[in-house]
């Protein structure tokens, strides 16, 4: 049983490294149809290695749960950046150019690029598979924890674009300096890697993938709304 796992992890992590190089260079339409498919790779990888509904998170009868654990943090995030974009004072940290300039453009990036091409592949991947395969071997905290910094390391490719697309926010990450690549990347992969650790916590106490994936979609859908409304408030692009 431990080497099968072994394996498993082995394929799952290639699965989700696959899913990373084409995602990066794919066409932004094409890109949840990239997630969609990796997302089904990783379940028939958990499958094969002999996990189930309970061990993934998937189980039917914790989705009460899930959305109750899930759902409270999600409207904090929801008022937090209504707050944010609202207040001179933070209001720059929410003017993101990777955010669509058109209210079609901004919910298709809420509605599907957020939970199709982003929440479900990563939360799959990374609250579900990994911490299954690597439960045993690792314990569960050791597990929950290995995959967390695993989640931060994954975004070390897309924090490339933060300090161009998002000048304030990488200042801020900075220490109000202004960061290089590097210091960037690093900055980005301590933040999702504690975002990583709540995310696995949600999962943990609510026995559902279903709260850690409400939470990672608010997080993200609503900062590309804020990032809109933002925009059509004329923001500056750049801190003065």
């Amino acid at each position: 049983m431990a080497s099968r796992t072994t394996a498993a992890t082995g394929v799952a992590l290639g699965v989700l490294g696959a899913a990373q190089w084409l995602g990066v260079r794919a066409p932004r339409n094409a890109r949840p149809g990239v997630a969609l498919t990796a997302t089904a790779a990783l379940l028939g990888v958990a499958r094969a290695a002999g996990l189930g509904r309970d061990d993934l998170g998937l189980a039917p009868s914790r989705l009460r749960a899930g959305a109750r654990l899930g759902g409270a943090p999600a409207a904090l995030v929801g008022v937090g950046y209504a707050a944010g974009a609202a207040l001179p004072t933070t209001r720059a940290l929410f003017a993101d150019r990777r955010a669509a300039r058109t209210l079609p453009g901004a919910l298709r990036q809420a509605l599907v690029d957020v939970p199709l091409g982003t929440v479900l592949l990563e939360e799959t991947g990374f609250r579900a598979v990994l911490p299954a395969l690597l439960r045993e071997r690792c314990g569960t905290a050791g597990a929950d924890a290995l995959a967390a910094a695993l989640f931060g390391l994954w975004h070390v490719v897309p924090s490339g674009a933060l300090a161009e697309a998002n000048p304030a926010l990488a200042r801020a990450s900075g220490g109000g300096a202004r960061p290089g690549r590097a210091a960037t990347a690093a900055g980005n992969v301590v933040v999702t890697a504690a975002g990583g650790a709540l995310f696995g916590l949600l999962r943990r106490r609510s026995g559902s993938l279903l709260a850690p994936a409400l939470t990672h979609t608010a997080l993200n859908a609503f900062g590309y709304l804020a990032a809109y409304a933002v925009r059509r408030a004329g923001a500056p692009s750049r801190p003065r």
